[in-house]
């Protein structure tokens, strides 16, 4: 597993008024009771169906389950799945949309990622949006941009939508980016795993309302890292031939003050995280 894994962070994040939560171990008696939210979501990414070696039937079934038990628990009122829905293999698109996500109990929303090869006329042919929108629900809104073009590539979100989703959205009290590919590079040795937009991180720094940007791509990583005072929050993946050892998800819960928790879920339980066995 990547050192990188270190970026997990526990504790209140004070300056992005977030509470981030240890990974929680669900369906293994390590349950995490939240407070009652005015809205709650999970976000997971990198399901790679079809990826040579893998099952992706597998992959994709365990995370409908997975989120179907938490809505059933916990009550979810919309899901995102960040990118990487598929391997390369764009025409399996219909499939995975129509044998699995239209199962999510709740309202889903989606995003391309590198391995998707899908441009807006793609994406709006199979999901009936582009791969560039604004999702409005309330107080509280979402930035959706793709970060990559049809051969694979890696590229940053569209500065002149941006702009405008940004604008669109200045009044809201909350507004959540979702990114597949983070457009910022932390570490010269990333060079190639995330690109760097100094426009797109000026511009979301520029709007006090973006109160995190969500990624997936790196499925090493599900923590936080920063740009400036700004969260960049990471949920492993559900599908693929690598990363961290459990698959999982992130949920993130909105009170009614606006307060912001999220955390991760270990919803593999392979392996436990902080399993631990006390005298009695």
């Amino acid at each position: 597993m990547s050192s990188r894994r270190n970026f997990i962070t526990s504790g209140i994040i004070g300056a992005a008024g977030i509470s981030l939560l240890p990974a929680i171990n669900v369906f293994a008696g390590e349950h995490y009771a939240p407070a009652k939210s005015k809205f709650r979501f999970s976000i997971a990414s990198d399901g790679h169906y079809a990826q040579p070696g893998t099952d992706g039937d597998k992959f994709y079934s365990d995370l409908i389950g997975w989120l179907k038990k938490d809505h059933q628990d916990n009550h979810l009122d919309m899901i995102i799945i960040n990118g990487d829905l598929v391997h390369n293999r764009p025409d399996l698109l219909p499939k995975v949309k129509e044998t699995y996500l239209d199962k999510l109990p709740v309202p889903y929303y989606t995003i391309p990622g590198n391995h998707d090869f899908a441009d807006a006329a793609v994406w709006k042919g199979v999901f009936g949006y582009e791969d560039n929108y604004v999702v409005d629900k309330g107080d509280i809104a979402f930035v959706f941009a793709n970060t990559a073009d049809t051969k694979g590539g890696y590229t940053c979100p569209n500065p002149a939508f941006m702009k405008k989703a940004l604008e669109q959205c200045k009044d809201k009290k909350i507004v959540f980016v979702i990114l597949h590919i983070a457009p910022y590079q932390w570490f010269p040795e990333e060079k190639g795993t995330f690109t760097n937009c100094p426009e797109i991180i000026d511009m979301l720094h520029s709007y006090p309302n973006v109160k995190a940007a969500f990624h997936g791509h790196d499925h090493n990583l599900d923590g936080i890292r920063y740009t400036g005072k700004l969260p960049h929050l990471f949920d492993s993946h559900f599908g693929g031939s690598w990363g961290t050892e459990y698959k999982g998800y992130r949920i993130v819960e909105v009170d009614a003050a606006n307060k912001i928790t999220t955390y991760q879920v270990n919803a593999s339980q392979s392996p436990l995280i902080n399993k631990n066995q006390l005298a009695g």
